[in-house]
Protein backbone atom coordinates (compact mmCIF):
# COMPACT_ATOMS: atom_id res chain seq x y z
CA UNK A 1 0.00 0.00 0.00
CA UNK A 2 1.59 3.56 -0.93
CA UNK A 3 1.03 5.72 1.82
CA UNK A 4 2.23 9.55 1.57
CA UNK A 5 3.26 10.66 4.85
CA UNK A 6 5.36 13.56 5.33
CA UNK A 7 8.24 13.11 8.12
CA UNK A 8 7.70 16.29 11.15
CA UNK A 9 11.47 17.33 10.22
CA UNK A 10 10.80 17.99 6.17
CA UNK A 11 8.30 20.78 7.73
CA UNK A 12 10.01 24.38 7.78
CA UNK A 13 9.02 25.86 11.00
CA UNK A 14 9.44 29.63 11.42
CA UNK A 15 12.12 31.19 13.91
CA UNK A 16 11.05 31.61 17.18
CA UNK A 17 10.33 35.29 18.60
CA UNK A 18 13.60 34.68 20.69
CA UNK A 19 15.77 33.91 17.31
CA UNK A 20 14.68 37.06 15.67
CA UNK A 21 15.58 38.88 18.74
CA UNK A 22 18.67 36.99 18.95
CA UNK A 23 19.22 37.93 15.01
CA UNK A 24 18.78 41.75 15.55
CA UNK A 25 21.26 41.78 18.58
CA UNK A 26 23.61 39.87 16.48
CA UNK A 27 23.41 42.09 13.34
CA UNK A 28 24.26 45.18 15.88
CA UNK A 29 27.61 43.52 16.65
CA UNK A 30 27.22 43.61 20.73
CA UNK A 31 30.95 42.63 20.95
CA UNK A 32 32.29 45.50 18.94
CA UNK A 33 29.93 48.13 21.17
CA UNK A 34 31.14 46.62 24.29
CA UNK A 35 34.72 47.75 23.43
CA UNK A 36 33.18 51.84 21.93
CA UNK A 37 31.44 52.20 24.99
CA UNK A 38 34.78 51.52 26.78
CA UNK A 39 36.05 54.34 25.41
CA UNK A 40 33.78 56.38 26.57
CA UNK A 41 32.51 56.18 30.12
CA UNK A 42 35.78 56.36 32.02
CA UNK A 43 36.53 59.56 29.53
CA UNK A 44 33.61 60.67 31.41
CA UNK A 45 34.89 59.99 35.02
CA UNK A 46 38.24 62.16 33.87
CA UNK A 47 36.43 65.26 32.25
CA UNK A 48 34.37 65.31 35.38
CA UNK A 49 37.22 64.88 37.51
CA UNK A 50 35.38 62.20 40.02
CA UNK A 51 31.83 60.57 39.33
CA UNK A 52 29.88 62.49 36.44
CA UNK A 53 26.18 62.24 36.97
CA UNK A 54 24.63 58.88 37.12
CA UNK A 55 21.79 59.56 34.83
CA UNK A 56 24.19 61.61 32.08
CA UNK A 57 26.12 58.06 32.04
CA UNK A 58 22.94 56.26 31.31
CA UNK A 59 22.24 58.49 28.28
CA UNK A 60 25.24 58.94 27.10
CA UNK A 61 25.61 54.36 27.70
CA UNK A 62 22.14 54.22 25.67
CA UNK A 63 23.23 56.73 23.23
CA UNK A 64 26.65 55.76 22.43
CA UNK A 65 24.89 52.13 22.04
CA UNK A 66 21.92 52.37 19.92
CA UNK A 67 24.57 54.83 17.49
CA UNK A 68 26.93 51.94 17.53
CA UNK A 69 24.43 49.14 16.44
CA UNK A 70 23.03 51.58 14.00
CA UNK A 71 26.65 51.93 11.86
CA UNK A 72 27.32 48.09 12.70
CA UNK A 73 23.92 47.25 11.44
CA UNK A 74 24.24 48.97 7.99
CA UNK A 75 27.85 47.70 7.78
CA UNK A 76 26.24 44.70 7.40
CA UNK A 77 24.02 45.68 5.23
CA UNK A 78 26.72 46.51 2.97
CA UNK A 79 29.05 43.88 3.82
CA UNK A 80 26.63 40.95 3.29
CA UNK A 81 27.67 39.67 -0.16
CA UNK A 82 31.54 39.89 1.76
CA UNK A 83 30.16 38.46 4.76
CA UNK A 84 28.98 35.09 3.04
CA UNK A 85 32.73 34.77 1.61
CA UNK A 86 34.62 34.83 5.28
CA UNK A 87 34.74 32.36 7.76
CA UNK A 88 35.13 35.12 10.24
CA UNK A 89 31.80 36.79 9.54
CA UNK A 90 29.83 33.89 7.38
CA UNK A 91 27.82 33.38 10.67
CA UNK A 92 26.27 37.33 10.82
CA UNK A 93 22.59 37.12 10.18
CA UNK A 94 22.03 39.01 6.62
CA UNK A 95 24.83 36.11 5.56
CA UNK A 96 22.89 33.24 6.43
CA UNK A 97 19.43 34.95 5.68
CA UNK A 98 18.04 34.90 9.06
CA UNK A 99 16.68 38.43 7.92
CA UNK A 100 15.42 40.49 4.62
CA UNK A 101 18.08 43.22 3.55
CA UNK A 102 15.02 45.85 3.71
CA UNK A 103 14.35 44.96 7.48
CA UNK A 104 17.90 45.09 8.51
CA UNK A 105 18.22 48.37 6.45
CA UNK A 106 15.11 50.11 8.27
CA UNK A 107 16.62 48.76 11.62
CA UNK A 108 20.03 50.60 11.30
CA UNK A 109 18.42 54.08 10.03
CA UNK A 110 15.67 53.31 13.00
CA UNK A 111 18.26 53.19 15.84
CA UNK A 112 20.54 55.42 14.18
CA UNK A 113 17.44 58.03 14.66
CA UNK A 114 17.01 57.21 18.40
CA UNK A 115 20.66 57.37 19.00
CA UNK A 116 20.50 60.85 17.93
CA UNK A 117 17.33 62.04 19.54
CA UNK A 118 18.57 60.06 23.03
CA UNK A 119 21.78 62.14 22.88
CA UNK A 120 20.28 65.41 21.71
CA UNK A 121 17.42 65.46 23.89
CA UNK A 122 19.09 63.64 27.08
CA UNK A 123 22.59 64.99 26.83
CA UNK A 124 23.30 67.44 24.19
CA UNK A 125 23.45 67.91 21.02
CA UNK A 126 27.11 68.29 20.67
CA UNK A 127 27.79 64.66 21.48
CA UNK A 128 24.45 63.41 19.30
CA UNK A 129 26.47 65.53 16.40
CA UNK A 130 29.78 63.35 17.18
CA UNK A 131 28.16 60.05 17.19
CA UNK A 132 25.98 60.68 14.19
CA UNK A 133 29.20 62.04 12.57
CA UNK A 134 31.03 58.85 13.90
CA UNK A 135 27.72 57.04 12.13
CA UNK A 136 28.17 58.29 8.86
CA UNK A 137 32.03 58.45 8.23
CA UNK A 138 31.71 54.55 9.40
CA UNK A 139 28.98 53.49 6.93
CA UNK A 140 29.95 55.71 3.74
CA UNK A 141 33.43 56.85 4.19
CA UNK A 142 34.87 53.22 5.43
CA UNK A 143 32.31 50.70 4.57
CA UNK A 144 31.18 52.03 0.81
CA UNK A 145 34.04 53.67 -0.05
CA UNK A 146 37.59 52.65 1.36
CA UNK A 147 37.22 49.33 2.77
CA UNK A 148 37.30 47.18 -1.05
CA UNK A 149 39.23 50.11 -2.55
CA UNK A 150 42.58 50.61 -0.58
CA UNK A 151 44.92 48.97 1.71
CA UNK A 152 45.04 51.77 3.74
CA UNK A 153 41.16 51.42 4.36
CA UNK A 154 41.36 50.53 8.50
CA UNK A 155 44.12 53.20 8.99
CA UNK A 156 41.16 55.76 7.92
CA UNK A 157 38.33 53.77 8.05
CA UNK A 158 39.31 53.55 11.61
CA UNK A 159 38.62 56.88 12.92
CA UNK A 160 35.07 56.44 12.98
CA UNK A 161 35.72 54.53 16.13
CA UNK A 162 37.92 56.91 17.76
CA UNK A 163 35.08 59.13 18.37
CA UNK A 164 33.57 57.51 21.65
CA UNK A 165 36.17 59.11 23.37
CA UNK A 166 34.98 62.62 22.45
CA UNK A 167 31.61 61.72 23.17
CA UNK A 168 32.01 60.77 26.46
CA UNK A 169 34.04 64.50 26.94
CA UNK A 170 31.58 66.34 25.28
CA UNK A 171 28.81 64.86 27.54
CA UNK A 172 30.14 66.59 30.36
CA UNK A 173 31.36 69.55 29.33
CA UNK A 174 29.34 70.05 26.05
CA UNK A 175 32.71 71.55 24.69
CA UNK A 176 35.91 69.75 23.31
CA UNK A 177 39.48 70.03 24.51
CA UNK A 178 43.01 68.76 24.01
CA UNK A 179 42.55 65.62 26.50
CA UNK A 180 39.64 63.81 24.17
CA UNK A 181 41.57 64.61 20.76
CA UNK A 182 44.95 63.05 22.51
CA UNK A 183 42.26 59.94 23.91
CA UNK A 184 41.30 60.09 19.69
CA UNK A 185 44.64 59.56 18.43
CA UNK A 186 45.61 56.92 20.66
CA UNK A 187 42.78 54.81 19.33
CA UNK A 188 43.29 56.17 15.87
CA UNK A 189 46.98 54.99 15.89
CA UNK A 190 46.04 51.65 18.18
CA UNK A 191 43.25 50.59 15.53
CA UNK A 192 46.39 49.35 12.79
CA UNK A 193 48.35 47.13 15.48
CA UNK A 194 44.94 45.94 16.49
CA UNK A 195 43.01 45.12 13.07
CA UNK A 196 46.05 44.05 11.04
CA UNK A 197 46.83 41.60 13.93
CA UNK A 198 43.14 40.06 13.36
CA UNK A 199 43.38 40.52 9.49
CA UNK A 200 46.81 38.12 9.53
CA UNK A 201 44.48 35.22 10.82
CA UNK A 202 41.86 36.35 8.32
CA UNK A 203 43.95 37.26 5.17
CA UNK A 204 42.78 34.56 3.24
CA UNK A 205 39.25 35.26 3.60
CA UNK A 206 40.38 38.68 2.99
CA UNK A 207 41.71 37.72 -0.20
CA UNK A 208 39.03 35.49 -0.97
CA UNK A 209 36.28 37.87 -0.77
CA UNK A 210 38.98 40.86 -2.89
CA UNK A 211 39.11 42.93 0.22
CA UNK A 212 42.56 45.10 -0.03
CA UNK A 213 43.48 44.79 3.89
CA UNK A 214 47.13 45.04 4.15
CA UNK A 215 47.81 41.52 5.01
CA UNK A 216 46.31 40.51 2.13
CA UNK A 217 47.97 41.88 -0.14
CA UNK A 218 51.76 42.43 1.30
CA UNK A 219 53.83 39.57 3.73
CA UNK A 220 53.68 39.86 7.41
CA UNK A 221 56.86 41.11 7.74
CA UNK A 222 56.04 44.22 6.22
CA UNK A 223 52.71 44.02 8.32
CA UNK A 224 54.39 43.60 11.61
CA UNK A 225 56.87 46.67 10.81
CA UNK A 226 53.68 48.87 10.47
CA UNK A 227 52.53 47.33 13.09
CA UNK A 228 55.34 48.41 15.28
CA UNK A 229 55.63 51.97 13.72
CA UNK A 230 51.82 52.41 14.73
CA UNK A 231 52.82 51.05 18.37
CA UNK A 232 55.29 53.03 18.79
CA UNK A 233 53.27 56.53 17.64
CA UNK A 234 50.38 55.41 19.61
CA UNK A 235 52.36 54.92 23.05
CA UNK A 236 54.01 58.14 22.47
CA UNK A 237 50.27 60.06 22.39
CA UNK A 238 48.87 58.29 24.97
CA UNK A 239 51.69 60.01 27.05
CA UNK A 240 50.51 63.12 26.12
CA UNK A 241 47.23 63.19 28.14
CA UNK A 242 49.98 63.86 31.17
CA UNK A 243 50.58 67.18 30.42
CA UNK A 244 47.48 68.33 28.75
CA UNK A 245 45.06 67.13 30.95
CA UNK A 246 47.00 67.38 33.26
CA UNK A 247 46.79 63.52 35.45
CA UNK A 248 48.33 62.72 38.01
CA UNK A 249 51.12 60.16 38.72
CA UNK A 250 48.30 56.69 38.17
CA UNK A 251 47.81 57.28 34.46
CA UNK A 252 51.55 58.13 32.86
CA UNK A 253 52.51 55.23 35.08
CA UNK A 254 49.95 52.58 33.69
CA UNK A 255 50.65 53.94 30.40
CA UNK A 256 54.39 53.46 30.63
CA UNK A 257 53.87 49.57 31.49
CA UNK A 258 50.75 48.74 28.91
CA UNK A 259 52.75 50.56 26.40
CA UNK A 260 56.20 48.62 27.12
CA UNK A 261 54.18 45.14 26.79
CA UNK A 262 52.13 46.62 23.60
CA UNK A 263 56.04 46.91 22.18
CA UNK A 264 57.31 43.81 23.10
CA UNK A 265 54.77 41.78 21.70
CA UNK A 266 54.69 44.11 18.59
CA UNK A 267 58.44 43.61 18.15
CA UNK A 268 57.95 39.64 18.95
CA UNK A 269 55.40 38.93 16.16
CA UNK A 270 57.72 41.61 13.85
CA UNK A 271 60.30 39.09 14.90
CA UNK A 272 58.52 36.09 14.21
CA UNK A 273 57.41 37.15 10.89
CA UNK A 274 60.67 37.08 9.11
CA UNK A 275 61.27 33.82 8.35
CA UNK A 276 57.88 32.74 7.88
CA UNK A 277 54.38 33.10 6.70
CA UNK A 278 52.63 30.15 8.96
CA UNK A 279 50.14 31.33 11.33
CA UNK A 280 50.90 28.85 13.85
CA UNK A 281 54.11 30.06 14.28
CA UNK A 282 53.21 33.74 13.81
CA UNK A 283 50.89 33.77 16.38
CA UNK A 284 49.33 36.99 15.43
CA UNK A 285 45.73 36.77 17.66
CA UNK A 286 48.63 36.83 20.46
CA UNK A 287 48.98 40.58 20.21
CA UNK A 288 44.95 41.05 18.53
CA UNK A 289 44.17 39.46 22.66
CA UNK A 290 46.46 42.12 24.39
CA UNK A 291 45.38 45.04 22.29
CA UNK A 292 42.07 44.50 23.45
CA UNK A 293 43.27 44.92 27.27
CA UNK A 294 45.49 47.25 26.72
CA UNK A 295 42.66 49.80 24.92
CA UNK A 296 40.36 49.06 28.34
CA UNK A 297 42.97 49.11 31.28
CA UNK A 298 44.61 52.38 29.24
CA UNK A 299 41.16 54.36 29.43
CA UNK A 300 40.01 52.55 32.93
CA UNK A 301 43.23 54.20 34.51
CA UNK A 302 42.47 57.90 32.95
CA UNK A 303 39.59 57.28 34.66
CA UNK A 304 40.52 56.60 37.82
CA UNK A 305 43.15 58.72 38.13
CA UNK A 306 41.18 61.66 39.41
CA UNK A 307 40.50 59.90 42.44
CA UNK A 308 44.11 59.50 43.47
CA UNK A 309 45.41 62.84 42.73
Amino acid sequence: MDVNTTSHSDVPTSPSFTDVVKSYVALTKPRIIELLLLTTVPVMFLAQEGVPPFWLVIATFVGGALSAGSANALNCVVDADIDQMMRRTSRRPLARHQIPTRNALVFGLVLGVVSTAVLGFWVNWLSAGLALAANVFYVIGYTMILKRRTTQNIVWGGAAGCFPAMIGWTAVTNELAWAPVVLFLVVFFWTPPHFWSLAMRYREDYAAASVPMLPSVVGSAEVARQIVAYTWVMVGTSLLLWPLTPTGWFYPAVAIVLGIVFLIEAYDLKSRAQDTEELSVLKPMRLFHYSNAYLALLFVAAAVDPFLR
